[in-house]
C-alpha cells in the first residue's frame, strides 16, 4: 500500500490504479473523429442525407471531437444503436436499421485497421512504469472492445506495467459500477484501495458508485474543465500523480 499525492489531495493505502484508455492514456481524438466520419459516409452511401445528423450524434463537428460526445465516451454497442436509430427514422424497420449500422461499422473497421493505435499522451509510459515499479497494480478499463485495449497495450509495449486489460464487449458499459467492481476483482484488490483515473464523467460516476478509494479526472493541458464533476481532483498531466514517500 502507498499514499498517492495528487496536487493537494492525498489518497492513503492505495493498492491499485485503474486508467481509462481513450483520452486518458491514448491521444485518440483524431482516430475517433476519422472513424465517425467513415462510419457516417458508409451509411450515407446507402441512405443519402443521414451523414450530418449522424456526425452530430457521434459528437463530431468539423475537425473537433466533443469530449462528452458518443464517440468519446460511448461503447461500440451504444454507437451502433444510436446510428441505427437515425436509420430507422427514414422508415426502415429496426432490425434492418441495426444490420445496416453494424455492416457500416464493420466496413469502417476494415478500412482503418491498418492504422496503428493512436499515440500515448506525453509522460504516460513513465507514469505507468513509475506506479508499477512501486508495487501498485495497474489496470486499464475502457469502453472500447477488449481487443482494442489489448492491441493498444501490445503496440506501445506496456505489458510489463499493466496487470489488467479490460474493455466492454457485451453487457453493461460505463458508468455501470459493475465494470469497476469486476476490474477490482480481477486485480485482486478491494475498490476502497483502488484509484480511478479518467477523462469522462462516466469514469468518475462509475468509480464513485463502486466505492473507489478515489477519483482523479484528467483533461490534458487544460485546467478547470466543466465536463468532469465529482472527481476528488482534476489534473492536466499524468505526472501530477506522485507517490508520497
Amino acid at each position: 500500500m502507498v499514499t498517492l499525492q495528487v496536487q493537494n489531495v492525498s489518497f492513503v493505502d492505495i493498492e491499485a490504479v485503474i486508467f481509462d484508455k481513450d483520452g486518458t492514456l491514448e491521444d485518440s481524438a483524431d482516430f475517433l473523429r476519422n472513424l465517425a466520419q467513415k462510419r457516417s459516409r458508409l451509411i450515407d452511401a446507402q441512405i443519402p442525407g443521414v451523414s450530418e445528423p449522424l456526425l452530430m450524434a457521434f459528437g463530431v463537428q468539423g475537425n473537433t471531437l466533443d469530449p462528452t460526445g458518443l464517440m468519446a465516451v460511448g461503447s461500440r454497442r451504444e454507437n451502433e444503436i444510436a446510428a441505427a436509430a437515425y436509420i430507422a427514422e427514414t422508415g426502415r424497420g429496426w432490425l434492418e436499421s441495426l444490420n445496416i449500422a453494424r455492416r457500416a461499422f464493420g466496413d469502417a473497421d476494415q478500412y482503418l485497421k491498418s492504422r496503428p493505435p493512436s499515440p500515448l499522451f506525453v509522460g504516460c509510459l513513465e507514469t505507468l512504469k513509475y506506479l508499477s515499479e512501486a508495487g501498485i497494480k495497474v489496470g486499464i478499463l475502457s469502453a472500447a472492445p477488449t481487443s482494442q485495449v489489448q492491441r493498444f497495450v501490445i503496440h506501445h509495449e506496456l505489458e510489463p506495467y499493466i496487470d489488467l486489460q479490460m474493455g466492454v464487449d457485451e453487457g453493461p458499459t460505463k458508468p455501470d459500477p459493475i465494470l469497476f467492481l469486476n476490474a477490482c476483482q480481477l486485480l485482486g484488490v478491494h475498490p476502497s484501495v483502488t484509484l480511478m483515473v479518467g477523462d469522462a464523467q462516466g469514469d468518475i460516476d462509475m468509480a464513485l458508485a463502486a466505492g473507489a478509494g478515489g477519483c482523479v479526472g484528467i483533461c490534458w493541458n487544460r485546467s478547470n474543465p466543466q465536463h468532469i464533476k465529482g472527481a476528488d481532483v482534476v489534473i492536466s498531466q499524468l505526472d501530477e500523480i506522485k507517490i508520497l514517500v
